[in-house]
């Protein structure tokens, strides 16, 4: 032997029994433990499957885990003259393996581990969800009665915060336009009543004092309020055509061409106008002459000797600016006139059956047309402007904006 240190063996898992066994069966070298006892197990593992793992339970209910390996065909040969043997290595089962309690502690534990991340997802999922909520309640508070509730907005930038930030965005929308019906409703209705109040009295004392009274001239009256109350009807219905966007197919209106014509037709007050051709606009004819019957209307009333009217184009927008040499506007009014029945001193004196709808009717046409009405500077009169987008390409006679035709060339 070779000098030096003997190497120490390696170390084996703990095997409780161990048997040689033949083809045959029959146990040929057996381990201190399996002495004297039967083959643990049977058949031998076949040629293509060596290595077998097998549970073996014996009458007392004590079960063995079982490695059953066969000899290699050479192994055979070489020792056992070609009878095949097979080693068998046993221990005795776990109680735990035995009693089915691991699969009874997996399940539960499966359970518990799918009930307890099913727990921890639903609370995840409420506290995101609390959001929504919280809009869903404040929003099922929220009544016509009172809209000055707002949802709660959660910090950040998600998609909740979002949601809260819409909806209280609308919210604040829905509010201004209920408070605008509300007051023009009351408005309106002060407007009826007014004239109407008047009308059932001169009717009352015409009824009371038949011989005092002139009963012609109190038909005169009652025609004059009936008359009254018909155009403030007229312009409210008007405006809420205006305003509620009825679906009118636009066609295109010659801006300048229509000066012209609304300023020919013009009396008292006399009217200059200076315009220039291809002013083109995409909209609805009729509810721009009337923008601008009133507008020329308007001019003449507050007029001291002339109205200057200019249709011109700005870059991509049509601009047309009606001008007289009254005493102006006040700039602390020029937005106020254009909410319905407002009439500032001035206009009533010259003006007194106006019904104070005319200029809040023109600026909500020329919304509905993308345009926009505004009072701006002048060093005398008011200025009234117009401006409405162009529609390059498009003419009344050319409402497709279809281009010449090509014509054939003769052969």
């Amino acid at each position: 032997m070779r000098p030096g240190d003997v190497p120490r063996p390696t170390a084996m898992s703990k095997v409780d029994l161990l048997q040689l066994v033949d083809s045959r069966n029959r146990v040929v070298l057996a381990s201190p433990a399996a002495a004297g006892r039967p083959a643990l197990t049977s058949p031998l593992p076949p040629p293509e499957d060596r290595l077998e793992y097998r549970t073996v339970c014996e009458p007392d209910g004590t079960c063995l885990m079982l490695t059953a390996m066969r000899s290699l065909p050479y192994q055979a040969n070489l020792i056992w003259g070609g009878e095949p043997h097979a080693v068998y290595s046993g221990r005795a089962e776990p109680a735990i393996l035995a009693t089915r309690r691991l699969e009874l502690f997996t399940a539960v534990g499966v359970l518990l581990a799918t009930a307890l991340l099913a727990w921890g997802r639903w609370c995840q999922m409420g506290r995101a969800l609390r959001p929504v909520e919280e809009i869903r309640a404040t929003m099922s508070e929220i009544t016509a009665s009172d809209l000055s509730l707002r949802v709660p907005q959660p910090p950040g930038h998600d998609v909740f915060a979002e949601l809260a930030r819409t909806a209280n965005q609308t919210l604040d929308r829905l509010e201004s336009a209920v408070g605008q019906l509300r007051l023009f409703a009351s408005v309106a209705s002060h407007e009826l009543k007014t004239p109407l109040t008047g009308l059932r009295a001169a009717l009352e004392e015409a009824l009371l004092y038949r011989d005092e009274v002139d009963a012609h001239k109190t038909i005169e009256v009652a025609l004059e309020t009936t008359d009254r109350c018909k155009e403030i009807i007229d312009d409210l219905l008007a405006l809420t055509r205006v305003r509620a966007a009825d679906p009118v197919q636009p066609e295109p209106v010659d801006l300048g061409l229509l000066v012209e014509q609304e300023t020919g037709q013009t009396r008292g007050v006399p009217v200059h106008a200076k315009t220039v051709k291809g002013l083109t606009v995409l909209g609805h004819r009729i509810q721009l002459v009337r923008v601008l019957t009133n507008l020329l209307a308007n001019a003449q009333r507050h007029a001291h000797s002339a109205v200057w009217v200019t249709a011109e184009r700005d870059g991509d927008q049509a601009v047309v600016a009606v001008q007289d040499d009254g005493d102006g506007i006040p700039p602390e009014d020029r937005e106020r006139i254009f909410e319905p029945f407002v009439r500032l001193r001035d206009a009533q004196r010259r003006d007194p059956k106006g019904t104070g709808l005319g200029l809040a009717i023109s600026r909500s046409v020329l919304e509905a047309h993308d345009g926009t009405l505004q009072v701006e500077d002048s060093s005398h009169g008011a200025r009234f402007v117009v401006r409405l987008p162009l529609a390059d390409g498009l003419t009344p006679d050319n409402p497709r904006g279809d281009g010449p035709r090509n014509q054939a060339r003769p052969d």
